[in-house]
Order: C-alpha cells, then structure tokens, then sequence
C-alpha cells in the first residue's frame, strides 16, 4: 500500500480519598528488583508465540523454568489448565507447571471445594513451594478475588504473596492476563467504562457508590478502584483497552489516582498483547499482536464546562506497537530502525469524518488515529463522542501537537503497522439530541451505472478464494486454502500485479506461496498493467497491449491458479478489458482457466472485481447521505465519499462482494448498493480484513477461513421509502466466521456446529448505551452485536449513530424471531461469535451538539 469543573470540592474528594491507607504503595523498596514482568491485556491468543516465547525465557528459558499458575481470579480451573498446556505446547516441562492452591472460592468445574485454600496462604509449604519457582502468572477473570486471596483481612500481605516477591526480587518473573494484569499496579482498576469514569468522576453526581445489581440497571458503569499488589510501581496499568475501549477510564483513573502523575505514565494493554517490564533497565517492550496506550498526564487539567460539568484537557495519548519500547523513568520512547517517520511524509490525504460509531472507518482507536489523523496530511484534528441513550455525554478531540509524530511499517507480510506519539486529547461536556430529518439537505444521487450479466456458471469446475485485505503471511488456513485449491505444491500460479504501483505485493505473496510449499519455478508474476511500476528501469505501462497477447493467454491457460493482489481495483479491470469494454483475450484466458478447474483468488482490490458490479470507491456514511457519483477521485473516493461504481469481472454472480469490511465499516455502503443495483434475493457479502470467503462452485456454498468474519446483507424483506433516501427498515443482518459456511442459492447458513447457541442461554444481562465512537466498547460491528445484544439477555435492540456535523443516521439493530447467537472458544480462550439474522432499520436523522 505505500512505503512507508467538577466542583473544588468534588476534586479534592476525589483525590484525598485515593491518599487513604487503602490505596498506599505496597512495596515501597523496588530498586533491588532483579525480576520482570509480563503484563498481558487479555485474550492472548494459544497461537500467540511471542508473549509465551517471552515469558519463558524470562522464566528461564523452556527447560529451567518452573512456573506456578494462580487460578485465583477464575470461577474455573479451565484458563489455568489450558495456560499449563500452552506453555507444555511451547516447550516447558509439564512437571515443572504447577496450579497453585489459591484462591477465596469454590470452582465451578471441580468436586473439591477450594473455597478452603484461602487459609493455605500462611502454609509453610505452599510458601516453599513459591520459592522454588522462576515464574509466577496469574489468570484472567476478577482481580479483586486475587488480592484478597493473597492478603489477609487486615490488608497485609500473606507467606505466600511474600513468597512471590521474594523470588521476584531475586530474579522471577511475574505474568498476568486481563485480571492478572489488573494486579500489577498499585491501584487496581477493579470495574467501570469510559463514560461511566467520566460520568462518575467529572459531574457533581450521586453515582459514585452502587452495587453490581444497581450497576447493570445503567448503561453506564462508574470508576471503582482498589489496592492492587504493586509489582510495577510506575504507573497505572488498565486492559482490554481497544476491545472494552477503556482510554477514557484509563484517563480518569490516572488523573484522580495517580499522586505522582507528573512523574508516570498510564498504560492501558490491549488485548492478545503484553508490556514485558525490565526492571534492571527501566524499559517496557511491546510485545504481541496490536499495541499499548500510553498516557501523559502531567500537564492535564479539569476545566468547567457546563453547570456541573467539567472536562478533562491537555491529555497526551500515544499508542506503542510491537517491537517499541519505553522507558518509564525517563518518559520516551524507543522504535525500531525500520520504522518510517509519518510527520511531513503523509500517506493519506483525505476529510476523515468524525468517528461516531460502528459505521466508523477505522473506529478502533489506534487505526483512527493512524490513518484519519497522524498520517493524514488533510487533518490536523479529529473528534469522537460517547454519551447515553438520554443524550448526555462528551466530546473526544484530538489534535496534532508540536511533538505529535507517526512510525510506520510492514508487518506479517504488509499489514500496516503504526506507532503514535503525543497526540493531543481534549475531553468536553456535551448534549446531544437526534430526531428525525423531516426535511433533508443532503442530494442523494441514485447510481446510473449499469453492469450486463457475465457467462453461466453452470459449466464450471474451478472455485474461488476473496480475501477482505490485509492478508497476513503467517495465516496458514488462507494460503493452504488457496495453495490447495490450485492442486496443492505442485500448483502453477500466476500472479496478477495489475491493482499496485509496485511490485512489492506481488513479490511478498510470491514469497509466502515458496514458504508454504509451492515451487519458485512454478510461480509467475504476469505482466498485466495499465500504468508503469516505481522503482523499476521498465515502463510497465507498456503491458497495456499484453491483454491481448495469445503468447500470454496461452500462458495463462496453463495455470492452475491465478491470484490478483491489492491496490486499485480500477486498475485491474483498465489493465483486463479493452476500451469499447469488451473482454480481452487475457481475460477470456482467464474464464477458459477458471471453467477448466482453476482457482482464482484475491485480496482487497482483487475481491472487488470479482462481482459483476464492483463497488471502487465511497464510505457508509457517503454512501447514505450522496448516493452515487460518477467520478472516481483515487484515494479521496477510496477513503469516503458518495458510492463509486463500475464493471467487475464476474466471477462471482451470486451477490455483492465488499472488503476491509471491518476496518473500513462498510456495511452502510454495501446496503445502499445492494438496494439499488443488487438482487434482492441474493445475499450480500462483506470481507473482514485477514478473511477469505472460500466459494465451491459445485455445491454452491462459500466456507469462511482465516481470522475474522464475513457479514451477510438480506434484502429480501426490506422496505425503503421512496421518498427518502437511505430509510430502511427490516435489513437482515448476519456475521459467519471461520467454520461457517452458506448455501448460495437457499441462503441457508450452517453454523460451526462446536458453537454453542446463546438464544435463551445468554452469558451477558446488562443495560447498554448505543455505541459511540472510540470510546465505545466492542467498536467492531460483530463484537457489538454479539456482546451487547445477541448474547445479552436484557437487550431487545441497541443503537448506533452515523453523522457528520447537523446530518446523520440512527441505526437500530433489532432481535428478530429467526435472530440467533453462536459462541464458542477460539485460539485457546478467545470469544467467537456468529450471528444469524438480526434486524437493522436505518432512519435519517438531525443532530443537534451542544
């Protein structure tokens, strides 16, 4: 893709009471410490070599280490089982892995009542046993269970937390997921979200002390903190951060907690990622799968906004990725030499619209700040909101500082990677109210494009693979998939670079094709272009004959697998089909293959084209509010805007596809194509990134592989006001993952059948506000709907807005009779989800912020 106030009295409550004895330092004399830490979000991954790779080295290395695993903060054994089996999986000896006797409380999966090992903690022999080891972890679940299973009720610590800060001052290290990594500061984040922290802590309210059960009455869940145990004494760590979307809390927490908060950063730890600490030399390394917050504190200020109301102001948030480090004495930062400065050299040029909710391109709060703000030469501010279902909320802005500054780079392949540093955040009060637009503005342009039908399927023996974009090298199901299809290592492949400006991309995947088996000779990047490559002495560009060369259809003929990689979608179909529109001779290469048994597979610009009308340019939110336009503006119309379509290969005659479905929230755009130039008896098909919808022809059927999901758009019982645009009622709405499949003719869809279903057996009972922005858990359309209604029993329907400025869209995700949830682990103990059949309405709307 590229190189590259609360009153004074409220606030002095606030902060004395964090002064109290239960909040004192809990180890005061950290300086001998010779031991680490392993710090992890949650959700860690069994396939996540890096933080397991880690933690035993710091143990040790895989044969010295002795590990002891506290299941404390479980309800089950089940997370400390399979945390020993992953650690045996990584090379650790099994007689080396002990589950620990602590905790305050009966597990649910036993017949032993270990509710008595809380008097255990003074045992001589559990204390021996502690010292005998390299490594302590502590699992995910409650953090609060695991500090009063470690202390007594006096609030002093037992033999056996005494035990563990013995050998970790000797050289151990300490882990902890989730909960375990609650522990680890000295005031311990023990409930609460963003807006609830906000709420709670900035408004001259009477909240501040309620129970769970008055809790999951609200929408919104107050700050609570407690003492944690203090092995990382130079900051506050929190969570789960871009999943739960905890930076607001985080913030709060920090400002009201923290006495020393000109000297420490905040840190909050996202999830399937770990800050691995080095005490010895005072630096923290990411390690993992996606990044870490950091927040300055040191210049914030509570400024009154509103009667009662105040805001939080000059906050400093970066976001650290795998491979940065930072030193927390000194308060800087480290990164890798590959990494490439964003301040000055800009890949994107594009209005990013506010982030307002699922319908958000790259509403996670890393990807929004990466690519709608720091490395995005056409802003230098970007705003999100959060607020409750009653209208009272904040307003989020960030803002490019002085020192403000990006680093990118590729990683697992070319998947962009980011780093940000001291971007500038400004937390205000807020009102709003949405109602609906009787009389809208907005010049919503019906689509005057029009596609004929491409060949029958029904003499073809070939299949395809549609990867959603951003396709990983070490994703082993997509490539195997793939290679498998195309007649396993022996394969011929070609690949078609047509979609890029270089080579780049075709030469990575030719790379990870030979690394998965196939034969270099066997592989062949074609020379299909439009336009001239960098950083070659060729003009490329000259190719454009080649659509018509018999030597190279004949070639073409020959393979037995075609893969067309990302870029510009346009460029593909310039570089493919003559100028009156017909179809080259390459191109009819290409079906005689496909007929014949090929596969042909591709990734981002090589999903789009494989429908008859492929979908090249626009957003959700340009898509609903403009309709469509004939123009076509690269970037700019990639990134946002009204709809852009043209004429795609056909390859794929069973509905709509669209990618980066997740990242780029695409679903609005889908729907408003699907409606007006779809068939509304067919499903539509939206790609997550590091995706691919696998199609058999012969059985009709799509099969999900890889790591995310795909979203499936029935229009069948639609109904739209013709009198205004973009007003839906009754859109189908379903998300399959990996084991799934569909019947593409019945559109039956057959759920993994090792998921379990969550109708009238949901896991979650909670009031929840509508989704928001980036302060918002579960900010993924998937996530949202499986958490927050699907696998939530007090939910009948949530909701989510899309708006810029005075215009927008009410979105209401609506339970059917045929609605349905599917969960089951994955990758060790991570939550998959599918979702059959939800209802969405979409209703215009006037915004009114205050």
């Amino acid at each position: 893709m590229k190189k590259k106030l609360v009153s004074c009295l409220i606030s002095f409550t606030l902060l004395s009471s964090l002064s109290t004895p239960l909040l004192a330092k809990a180890q005061e004399n950290t300086e001998d410490l010779k031991g680490g830490l392993v710090i992890a979000g949650g959700g860690i991954g069994t396939s996540n070599h890096e933080i397991y790779e880690k933690f035993l080295s710091l143990a040790g290395g895989k044969e010295k280490a002795k590990v002891g695993i506290i299941p404390a903060a479980s309800t089950t054994l089940q997370s400390s089982k399979k945390f020993k089996e992953d650690l045996v999986k990584y090379g650790a000896n099994s007689d080396s892995i002990k589950i620990l006797p602590v905790s305050n409380h009966d597990f649910s999966d036993t017949q032993k009542d270990e509710s008595t090992w809380k008097n255990q903690v003074n045992d001589k022999k559990l204390s021996r046993t502690i010292k005998g080891l390299t490594a302590v972890w502590f699992v995910g679940g409650d953090q609060t269970k695991i500090v009063d299973s470690l202390r007594q009720n006096n609030g002093s610590d037992s033999e056996a937390l005494k035990a563990i800060w013995d050998i970790y001052r000797k050289g151990a290290v300490i882990g902890g997921t989730s909960a375990g990594a609650a522990i680890m500061s000295d005031v311990m984040i023990t409930g609460g979200d963003s807006l609830g922290a906000l709420k709670d802590s900035l408004e001259n309210k009477e909240n501040k002390h309620v129970s769970k059960n008055q809790r999951s009455q609200k929408e919104y869940d107050p700050l609570s903190i407690q003492k944690g145990l203090g092995f990382f004494q130079h900051g506050i760590i929190d969570q789960h951060m871009d999943e739960r979307a905890r930076l607001g809390r985080l913030a709060v927490a920090a400002y009201t907690s923290e006495r020393d908060k000109e000297k420490n950063f905040a840190y909050g730890v996202d999830e399937d990622t770990a800050m691995v600490v080095n005490n010895k030399d005072q630096k923290i390394e990411v390690v993992g799968r996606s990044g870490v917050a950091v927040l300055d504190m040191s210049k914030a200020e509570l400024v009154s906004k509103q009667k009662a109301r105040s805001g939080l102001e000059n906050i400093k948030v970066s976001y650290l990725s795998p491979g940065d480090k930072i030193d927390y004495h000194l308060k800087s930062f480290e990164f890798p030499k590959e990494r490439v400065e964003t301040k000055g050299f800009e890949y994107y040029s594009f209005n990013a619209l506010p982030a307002t909710g699922v319908f958000t391109p790259y509403g996670r709060l890393k990807a929004y700040l990466s690519y709608s703000l720091v490395d995005n030469e056409s802003m230098k501010s970007a705003k999100s909101y959060v607020y409750d279902s009653k209208g009272s909320g904040y307003e989020i802005a960030f803002q490019k500082d002085n020192d403000t500054n990006g680093y990118w780079r590729y990683t697992d392949g070319q998947k962009d990677d980011y780093s940000i540093v001291n971007v500038k955040m400004d937390i205000t009060p807020k009102t709003f109210k949405f109602q609906p637009d009787r009389k809208t503005s907005l010049t919503y342009k019906k689509p005057t494009f029009s596609s004929s039908e491409s060949p029958a399927y029904d003499s073809i023996k070939g299949n395809f693979l549609i990867a959603g974009g951003a396709l990983g090298s070490s994703n082993s199901s997509v490539y195997n998939k793939f290679i498998n299809l195309a007649g396993g290592k022996q394969a011929k492949i070609g690949i078609v670079p047509a979609a890029s400006t270089k080579f780049d991309s075709s030469n990575q995947f030719k790379s990870d094709l030979i690394k998965y088996g196939v034969k270099a000779e066997n592989i062949e990047i074609l020379p299909i272009s439009n336009h001239d490559f960098k950083g070659t002495s060729e003009n490329e560009s000259t190719w454009k004959t080649n659509m018509n060369s018999d030597k190279l259809a004949q070639k073409v003929k020959g393979l037995t697998g075609i893969w067309f990689v990302g870029g510009d979608q346009t460029l593909i179909t310039g570089s493919l089909r003559n100028e009156n529109g017909s179809d080259s001779k390459v191109l009819q290469a290409i079906w005689h293959t496909y007929k014949n048994g090929a596969v042909l597979g591709g990734t981002s610009a090589g999903a789009a084209i494989m429908s008859n009308t492929m979908l090249a340019g626009g957003d959700s939110y340009g898509a609903l509010s403009y309709g469509f336009t004939n123009t076509y503006d690269d970037m700019n119309q990639q990134e946002g805007g009204p709809a852009y379509l043209e004429k795609g290969l056909g390859f794929f005659q069973y509905g709509l596809v669209d990618q980066h479905f997740d990242n780029k929230a695409r679903l609005g755009r889908l729907i408003a194509t699907a409606y007006e130039k779809g068939n509304k008896n067919q499903l539509s098909y939206g790609i997550d990134e590091d995706t691919a919808m696998v199609v058999n022809n012969k059985e009709k059927q799509i099969e999900v592989v890889g790591r995310g999901g795909i979203t499936l758009v029935d229009l069948a019982k639609v109904q739209a006001n013709d009198k205004f645009p973009s007003d839906y009622k009754n859109i189908l709405i379903s998300c399959i993952t990996p084991g799934d499949k569909v019947n593409l003719t019945t559109k039956e869809i057959v759920i993994n059948p090792a998921k379990t279903s969550t109708r009238k057996n949901e896991y979650y009972s909670e009031k929840v506000g509508p989704n928001t922005g980036l302060f918002s858990p579960h900010g993924v359309l998937r996530k949202f709907l499986a958490y927050d209604l699907v696998d939530n029993a007090q939910s009948k329907e949530i909701k989510s807005y899309a708006f810029n400025q005075n215009k927008g869209f009410e979105l209401t995700f609506r339970k059917s009779a045929e609605s349905n949830g599917y969960w089951a682990y994955t990758d060790g103990q991570k939550d998959d989800y599918s979702i059959v059949k939800v209802a969405l309405d979409i209703k215009p709307i006037d915004v009114d912020i205050r």
